[in-house]
């Protein structure tokens, strides 16, 4: 082990004695630390479940109905409305109603929901390079 390892091991080691009890130093990491343990945990809180991945995904596609969710999906009517609910709860998803014969109700991504774009597509390089057995 470097001295370099050596007096990061220490340092860590001093920093969570502190933090056990009690202490807080003045350092400057401290200011720009996260309030979370970790943004990912969050961002899969948010968008996580499969449900949610699916018709996020599937909205990339551009706005659709209802019924097309449903049958794109496979997702069953009431999964698919609580998911549709959550996700415009949470700013990823919009919801709008056309009122003109027949009643229809239309759902897009939002500018936030759109941004996931580039993640699909890496999540989609990333399982054709590591799970091409699933290809065959």
């Amino acid at each position: 082990m470097s001295s370099q390892d050596l007096s990061a091991v220490e340092s860590a080691d001093a920093d969570s004695e502190a933090a056990a009890t009690g202490e807080t130093g003045t350092d400057a990491t401290e200011a720009t630390t996260p309030e979370t343990p970790c943004p990912v945990v969050d961002s899969l809180e948010q968008i996580g479940s499969r449900w949610r991945l699916v018709v996020l995904h599937e909205l990339l596609n551009g706005e659709a109905r209802f019924n097309e969710l449903k049958r794109e999906t496979d997702a069953n009517a009431r999964t698919l409305s609580r998911v549709l609910d959550d996700l415009q709860e949470t700013g990823f998803v919009d919801r709008r109603l056309e009122e003109d014969s027949p009643v229809a109700t239309y759902y897009s991504l939002t500018a936030k929901g759109e941004s996931l774009a580039p993640v699909f597509e890496e999540i989609d390089d990333w399982a054709h390079e590591w799970l091409a057995e699933c290809d065959a």
